[in-house]
């Protein structure tokens, strides 16, 4: 099936506005977010001064990755060089400046591209620490030489253009490399291949039940993956029971580590995958890290339902739209031998 421009739009802007639903309630309980909005928990998007939905750390870094993954194509059609793992590294060093922290000397040559020119980029909204503190090492790490034992839901909620862009034969391999820049436990980078890998599917033309059983199938393939597995089988045999999603997603755990953040997900897209709206405040109205679970069951089911199939009235409200719909664009075309192009994502 041919991939089309508004399910590379509806993954990252579903992302964007799954953090943005979930940005307000990350650190509360269910009974808190029940007191402040009502029986059904947060249902609308709450706008800034500025008048948009807020965005956290979750898209900031996914539009890195996209930043890098484009950036280390254009230097590989002009230098013939291409290691995306480490231009995603160097991409996630501009991000780390965006968050107040200095310049490193030896990456003086990398602090350029038109994101770090975004004033909302730059806006520190409870970046994790796991993420803070690898980065601020200087120090690339990798599925062969970790540099933690970290599992945190940091690698997976930022990696949905490595499924957008890869086909699905490498989306899985990249996408965990990149989360294991920062997270060195299995389970922090082998949900994020998951989740790539079951992006990849799903914009090939899948339905939800093949791609999640196709994505399981590869998932085990790799050491380590079974925590993974099971939160996710879990998961589906959960979308298939008559509970609460209250109840549901309180037996798959609080999102804060990787594989309950994508078996959460998962179990909201799969549940509702008819209805965005829906999957979303089901996806966030829970204790836990409701901006992150949020973020990737947006991405989930923007990449299923397609841009089209997310409400108008919240695509118009949420911050950066229109560099979410750039990015998206830019992934689905690919590297462009053109000055706009090379201003935007320079070799």
């Amino acid at each position: 099936m041919k991939r089309k421009l508004e399910h590379f739009q509806g993954c990252l802007v579903g992302g964007a506005l799954g953090d943005a639903l979930g940005w307000p309630v990350e650190f509360l309980r269910l009974y808190e977010i029940v007191r402040r909005y009502g029986a059904d928990g947060i249902q609308d998007l709450p706008l800034s001064a500025a008048g948009v939905a807020e965005i956290t750390d979750d898209t900031q870094m996914t539009l890195f990755t996209a930043e890098g993954i484009l950036r280390a194509e254009a230097r590989g059609a002009e230098r013939g060089i291409c290691h995306p793992p480490s231009m995603v590294f160097f991409a996630y060093q501009r991000w780390l400046h965006t968050q107040g922290y200095p310049k490193k000397d030896e990456f003086a040559w990398i602090y350029d591209g038109w994101l770090l020119q975004l004033k909302e980029i730059h806006a520190r909204r409870a970046p994790g620490n796991t993420c803070l503190t690898a980065l601020n090492s200087g120090k690339q790490g990798s599925i062969c030489e970790p540099l933690n034992n970290s599992k945190g839901c940091g690698g997976v909620m930022r990696v949905a253009p490595a499924g957008l862009f890869y086909r699905k034969e490498r989306a899985f391999e990249m996408a965990a490399e990149f989360a294991a820049l920062t997270h060195g436990h299995p389970s922090g980078y082998l949900s994020a291949g998951a989740l790539a890998y079951l992006i990849a599917l799903i914009i090939e033309g899948l339905d939800m039940e093949s791609a999640l059983l196709r994505t399981m199938t590869e998932l085990e393939r790799h050491r380590g993956h079974e925590e993974c597995t099971h939160f996710l089988q879990q998961a589906i045999a959960l979308a298939q029971q008559d509970l609460p999603d209250v109840v549901a997603i309180a037996t798959l755990g609080q999102g804060w580590v990787g594989e309950e953040a994508l078996a959460i997900a998962v179990y909201c897209a799969l549940r509702h995958q008819e209805d965005f709206k829906k999957a979303l405040t089901a996806a966030v109205n829970h204790d836990g890290d409701s901006d992150s679970t949020g973020a990737i069951t947006g991405n989930i089911l923007g990449a299923y339902l397609g841009l089209g199939g997310i409400p108008a009235e919240w695509i118009d409200k949420v911050e950066l739209k229109e560099v979410l719909l750039q990015v998206a664009g830019d992934l689905f075309t690919g590297y462009r031998d053109t000055p706009e192009w090379r201003n935007r994502y320079p070799g």
